[in-house]
């Protein structure tokens, strides 16, 4: 993963699996996924950093790893097993499952993520979903069908039916903006609001952009 995301740079996080992020194939860390998350929980003196800002409001798994300077507002809910790296940020009415989110990315307003990998230093704005599960598999409530998606070497098989996304370092987004499952979003990119995306890889430094948003129309107001 290390062409897409950075792994933790803060001391907090040396002894952790989560140091070596770069050096994993996604489909191997999606795979040991639960087992590495273990290992550094057992590893961490303080699960959640004395410097990080948890609203009363806001709801904190037991098995969550929040890391310095972490901010989570009002009635977002962060769970099973998921990573807030040094600075990070999560806005207003947010549900992270499942999600490693690395240094310093800010998440907006009403973001939900599942099974996502976000990078250092990204930003995404208000109502950014990111699906997870296929709506092919018979029952979605017990996932069957596996992740895959095209790259241009051919499809990637992700070995599990739960995977959203991998959003690269840098990665910047407008609002009400729907992924996966199965993307990869390169290093540097920029999504516009109103992108409907899944099962593809996106090469770094790439603007997407969805056709409508270039079709508006301007009429005077009737009196």
């Amino acid at each position: 993963m290390g062409g897409y995301v950075a792994g933790p740079t803060d001391p907090a996080f040396a002894a952790t699996p989560y140091r070596d992020l770069e050096a994993y194939d996604l489909a191997e860390f999606l795979t040991s996924w639960e087992e590495l998350h273990a290992k550094a929980l057992a590893s961490m003196r303080q699960r959640i950093h004395p410097t990080a800002f948890i609203h009363p409001q806001a709801i904190v798994g037991d098995d969550v790893i929040i890391g310095p300077n972490v901010r989570i507002h009002e009635f977002s809910t962060v769970r099973k097993g998921s990573i807030l790296c040094a600075g990070v940020s999560v806005g207003y009415g947010c549900e992270v499952t499942q999600a490693y989110i690395g240094d310093r990315t800010i998440l907006g307003h009403r973001i939900a993520l599942g099974r996502t990998i976000v990078g250092a230093d990204a930003h995404l704005s208000a109502n950014v979903t990111v699906a997870a599960i296929s709506m092919w598999s018979p029952h979605m409530h017990t996932p069957q069908r596996e992740i895959f998606f095209r790259t241009p070497d051919g499809l990637y098989r992700c070995q599990t039916p739960r995977f959203g996304a991998l959003i690269g370092d840098g990665v910047q987004t407008g609002s009400n903006i729907s992924l996966g499952p199965g993307i990869a979003i390169g290093r540097n990119c920029r999504i516009a609001g109103g992108v409907t995306l899944a099962g593809r890889a996106i090469p770094a430094s790439h603007v997407i952009t969805a056709p409508h948003t270039a079709d508006t129309h301007l009429h005077p107001r009737r009196r």
